[in-house]
């Protein structure tokens, strides 16, 4: 199970320890997005930080209907105790966790400032 907190702005928040193929890691604390169907996105310093190697560049819609380029890169994660290699959108926003992340687990957030947000697996 991973474990997170509803901040005072009311995004449901999970740490998370991000890391390259060299072993280098990074704990993060990112948002989860239902309305981003990818795995996750960081922003470039972090991405610059652990050398995360270019995959592909993607098109992307953004919540009001524009497009956008983004560049993929490869990123391990801890996810329930587990490694997983993901890709990961290069984004100036919040490191944000998106529904591919989340498919085959149960979301719970209990949602008030401090409230509790628990993932997992189906």
């Amino acid at each position: 199970m991973i474990y997170g907190v509803v901040n005072p702005r009311c995004e449901a928040i999970v740490p998370l320890v991000v890391g390259n193929s060299n072993g280098q890691r990074q704990l993060i604390d990112a948002v989860i997005d239902t309305g981003f169907s990818g795995f996750l996105s960081l922003p470039p310093d972090i991405i610059s930080t652990l050398s995360l190697p270019w995959r592909a560049s993607d098109i992307g819609t953004l919540g009001d209907g524009s497009e956008v380029l983004f560049d993929l890169f490869s990123v391990d994660v801890i996810w329930d105790g587990q490694y997983r290699k993901v890709d990961v959108a290069g984004s100036e926003a919040e490191p944000l966790i998106g529904m591919a992340m989340l498919y085959k687990y149960k979301l719970k957030i209990d949602t008030i400032a401090g409230g509790l947000v628990k993932i997992e697996a189906l």
